[in-house]
Order: C-alpha cells, then structure tokens, then sequence
C-alpha cells in the first residue's frame, strides 16, 4: 500500500474539475436547503469532507518540547502551595498541547504530567479505568501501591498500574520526588468510558521492601508461573527495573560491534515493555519502548499515525519535528502528534523513554507508518 505524505486537500483537486455555476433559481432553492438542514439538525458531508476526511492526518495537536529544567522547579513551587490528600488526590501537573485548545491533553489520547510527592507524604488509594503508569527520570523513596502490593520506584524503573486497579503511593523519606504519569485519559474521556472509586485514606500497605511481591512471581525471564497459565489484559509485572533494560540495550549495541543483528539501525538499540502472558503491550491502550542511540547516531525520518510522548533520561541530541531541530538534556519531553514527520540525533549516549497510543491504532487497523523514500 502506497501512503502519501504529500498533503493535497479537497480544494485542489476540486479545482481541477469545472463545474456550472448554479442559476439564481437554483442558489435560493439551496439556501432553503440548508436552512431547513440547520433546522433538523444535520450536516451535509460535502461542506463537512476536507475537515472530516483530510487526504492525510491533519491533527490540531502540535509538536512541543517541555524543558525538565522548567517543569521540575513548577513542581516544587506547586510541593510548597498545594496540598496533597483526600480531594485533591495527586499533584500531578498535566503537560497540555498548545494545538489542543486548552484541554490538559498531550494528545488526543494521552494524558502525561509530572506527579511531585513531598518528604513524608501519602497520596490516598483510589482506582479508575484509565491506564496509567509511572516513569522515574531521577530520584527515589517513593512506594507505589497497587492492590496492596508495595512497589519500589526508582531511577529509570518503569511501572504499571492498569485500570481499575486500586493504587496509592507513600513517601518514606525525607527529600522530596518527581516523576512522570502516563495514561489514557483523553481517550477513555471522549468514549465516555471513565469510572473512579475513593479507596483508603492512605495506601493499604506501607511497607518498603526492595521488590514487589508482583516481581517475585513474574520478572524472571523467559519462565512463566504455572499459578498463573491465563492470558492477563494487562502485564501482571508491576515494575520494569532499569538493570534489566539497562542490560538489554547494552547488550543489542555489543552484538552490534560482534556483527550480529540486534539493533534497530546502526547504532539504534531499543526495546518494548511487554506483557508475558501475550507477548504483546502492557497495557490494551499504551505502549511502552525504551531507545538507546550512540553518540553521533541518527534515526531516518518516520511519519506514523497515531501519537507518543517521549522523555529523555540521560545524554544529549536533539530532535526533528517536521523539520526543525529542538536540542535535548535530561528529563526534558517532547510530543509527537500523528503523521508528524521526527527522527532523532544524538550527541553523545542517547537515551530515551517512549509511550505511544499504538496499541489502539493497531487493532482498528489504521496504523501506517511511512519513511521518505521507502514505504513499511
């Protein structure tokens, strides 16, 4: 299948077919009709089709880049002013899209802020059907509880908390930490699927142990518990250590030097969070991948529908979003609306956290990917 990136519109094609004028009589019986359409309540599709149907994906979404270094001192002001509790839940600061008209909305399907827990502090139990998770950029002291099982978060670690799963989270030191929440909730809001429930006042465990009880039983690679032989919605590993990410994407760029196919393209190591119960996403509506570029290695520029947010999590590059550069550091976010033209450049070791809608587009069959040059 051929996927144009060119963007001819209704206009232009129109415009190459001549058609009549219509007669007097004809322009007032038409502006009858459209009165009488308003009247009723409809829309023909014809004055409707270049916005409705575009020749391609057109998003109100717009490429953006939010700088750690402004969103982490907003966070600590926000520690300092805005209470956390019963009421107010989280203190989670949305990153909204300067195309998307207000809405606290990276996407139109993804939701991403930095959540900010003070020394000490308890966030209560509650549960929602939206999607979420947890990616921690620096920092550590901080237990997510999910269903009563106590969660270590720490730097690089990647956690889950799929919908409708009771969750809270509880500070144990003294300093304070940030992180980055995913979810789901632009999309589960325009379908009108969202349920929440209160839970405990605090989190139902407060315990610290080093690694959940969800880990002991299912992060051992390639072996499966027969306790657990059901196919699971959502990934029934609560946490992603960085360790074992840290040592995929090194060992891909090893095999690489040994000439052994492993890396995406030459000096493109990454890898997919997965479910082990499937094989496929983490979550029904988030993917999750982690990318790793050598110093001076670049990616080819991609269009693809459907939308991601990525954070750095250490190094420096930049970014292309239809063709102009935004240099990168640590902890900084950028979004890349559907059929936005990125790729990437590293300056020195490149690493980043990536999170897409993916998992959506793929099983409505309308996800398209399109390299110039080449079409997948």
């Amino acid at each position: 299948m051929s996927i144009s990136a060119e963007n001819h519109t209704h206009q232009s094609v129109a415009a190459d077919q001549s058609l009549p004028e219509p007669t007097p009589e004809e322009a007032a019986q038409l502006e009858q009709l459209y009165r009488d359409f308003d009247k009723e309540n409809l829309t023909p599709l014809w004055t409707e089709i270049a916005d409705l149907m575009p020749m391609v994906p057109s998003p109100k979404a717009v490429p953006h880049v939010w700088r750690w270094s402004d969103l982490y001192p907003l966070a600590a002001r926000a520690g300092d002013l805005v209470p956390v509790g019963r009421g107010g839940e989280r203190r989670a600061i949305a990153l909204a899209n300067p195309g998307l008209a207000g809405t606290p909305y990276a996407t139109p399907t993804l939701w991403a802020a930095i959540q900010y827990l003070g020394a000490r502090e308890t966030a209560p139990e509650h549960r929602h059907s939206q999607n979420a998770f947890r990616f921690v950029v620096e920092g550590e002291g901080v237990w997510t509880v999910v269903n009563g099982d106590p969660v270590a978060m720490r730097r690089g670690d990647f956690l889950l908390t799929p919908g409708w799963n009771f969750h809270g989270h509880h500070n144990d030191t003294d300093q304070p930490m940030a992180w980055i929440d995913g979810l789901d909730i632009p999309f589960a809001h325009y379908t009108d699927a969202g349920f929440f429930e209160f839970g405990t006042e605090r989190v139902t465990d407060e315990a610290t142990p080093a690694i959940s009880r969800s880990e002991r039983l299912w992060a051992h690679p390639g072996l499966r518990p027969l306790s657990g032989l059901e196919d699971t919605t959502n990934s029934p590993i609560a946490a992603y250590r960085w360790e074992h990410t840290d040592a995929a994407l090194r060992e891909q760029l090893l095999l690489e030097d040994e000439g052994h196919p492993a890396t995406v393209s030459q000096g493109h190591a990454a890898v997919r969070f997965s479910n082990p119960t499937t094989g496929g996403d983490v979550m029904p509506t988030i993917r999750a991948e982690f990318h790793r570029l050598r110093a001076g290695a670049a990616t080819e520029p991609l269009r693809e529908v459907g939308s991601s947010v990525w954070q750095v999590f250490e190094g420096t590059g930049s970014v292309r979003l239809n063709g102009e550069s935004k240099a990168l550091a640590k902890g900084d976010l950028f979004v890349v609306p559907s059929w936005t033209q990125w790729s990437l450049e590293a300056d020195t070791e490149f690493d980043l956290f990536r999170f897409s809608d993916a998992p959506i587009f793929e099983r409505l069959n309308f996800n398209r990917t399109y390299t110039e040059g080449r079409t997948k």
